[in-house]
């Protein structure tokens, strides 16, 4: 029987930020007797998992490692290959309260048993919190997840993001950036607290850090308001007139704000400009029709009202941005006519976590893989409904 996961957790707990892997490593190997572990890391486009503790891997044990990893990654359940000397490598995991950060390797000198796969696991969670903390303190595991340099628009959106995806009880909630390394104003936002779940999704308008600047004004607007107690409204109008006083109405940032009960379902939004939500229910996926009201910071002491929707249990919500939705390459008719939907639909049977990297593909491969000409947003949102809510919190 291995020894418990007490003395790893502890060794994560005394590491220094920015050596946590390899503080692992040897707690890992003496816990378990394991001959090698590595952690591999998601990059921004979530294509490709890439090595910490040996960045020079050689390309044939790359392309070994990263098959099955990525099968780990995508599943988000344990995969083990055992080679013809019996040696079995374990790959779990690396995910936090839904957010999936890569996966962590640990090389076996024979295939474990249940109890072991079970440490191992817990391994993994108390790894994926610590990572996640640690990037606040260290830019080594950014360093890894960027495979080009960053625009410096898209290094402001990135920090300001709150996560790429959520597993709660009652929803899944998931999300992606596009071009992921030039991205200018686009993006989205969101907050658990208690029975209320926030989702904002801005169509930052114009390109560069000018647009970054005034996205990062507007989500804190909000996110000042939210935590201050403030309803879906008062967010909306006190971004609304932050932006206004600031530009004086030469600027603006149309956005959608939905704010859900996750005891009942029952969904509250405003709609202030051009991001799009659409349902996929049983097969189908329907535009939600909200009405329009101006975009944040037009005027001044701008009012917004909210509209009230009822989620049903197995619904699964997108949100998508312009860039997204109005996407014309070449002179086609905008994907959000027909093609949206084609690629929605085909999501029907994946985590949300992985429906918004299909629709994203999707997108690409309707220009043609050739870069996208505006930024695009797209989140998902799985509501389970009160049935699933059975802890809760998920790990």
């Amino acid at each position: 029987m291995p020894h418990a996961p007490g003395p790893v957790s502890r060794a994560l707990r005394e590491a220094p930020p920015d050596q946590l892997v390899e503080a692992a490593d040897r707690a890992v190997r003496s816990a378990l007797d394991a001959s090698r572990t590595d952690v591999f890391i998601a990059d921004y486009r979530i294509s490709g998992l890439w090595p910490v503790l040996d960045p020079e891997l050689p390309a044939a044990g790359f392309l070994a490692c990263h098959t099955v990893a990525q099968r780990c990654f995508s599943s988000q359940q344990p995969v083990h290959d055992v080679d013809e000397q019996g040696r079995c490598r374990l790959y779990l995991p690396l995910t936090t309260w839904g957010e999936r950060l890569g996966v962590l390797l640990i090389e076996l000198p024979r295939a474990p048993d249940a109890a072991t796969v079970q440490v191992t696991v817990d391994i993994a969670g108390d790894l994926a919190v610590a990572l996640r903390a640690a990037d606040r303190e260290t830019d080594r595991y950014r360093r890894v997840r960027r495979r080009e340099r960053l625009s410096m628009a898209a290094e402001m959106q990135w920090d300001l993001l709150p996560g790429r995806s959520v597993t709660h009880g009652a929803f899944l909630l998931a999300g992606q950036l596009e071009p992921a390394y030039t991205v200018g104003g686009d993006h989205f936002d969101w907050s658990v607290d208690g029975d209320r779940l926030t989702v904002t999704v801005l169509n930052g308008a114009g390109t560069g850090l000018a647009s970054s600047v005034l996205t990062a004004v507007t989500v804190n607007a909000m996110r000042n308001a939210r935590r201050s107690g403030g309803t879906l409204v008062e967010q909306a109008e006190l971004a609304s007139d932050t932006i206004f006083y600031q530009h004086r109405g030469s600027r603006n940032v149309p956005t959608l704000l939905l704010e859900l009960d996750t005891g009942t379902g029952r969904a509250r939004a405003v709609d202030a400009g051009s991001p799009h939500l659409m349902r996929l229910r049983a097969g189908v996926v329907t535009r939600i029709e909200l009405e329009q009201q101006l975009p944040l910071g037009m005027f001044a002491d701008t009012r917004y009202a909210a509209q009230e929707l009822q989620v049903e249990p197995g619904d699964r919500l997108f949100v998508v941005s312009d860039g997204v939705y109005a996407a014309t390459p070449d002179g086609a008719e905008p994907y959000g006519h027909r093609s949206m939907a084609r690629a929605m639909r085909s999501t029907r049977l994946q985590p949300a976590a992985e429906a918004v990297g299909t629709v994203m593909r999707e997108l690409h491969a309707y220009h043609a893989e050739a870069d996208l000409r505006d930024d695009a947003v797209v989140v998902c949102l799985d509501w389970r409904g009160s049935a699933g809510r059975d802890g809760g919190w998920q790990r």
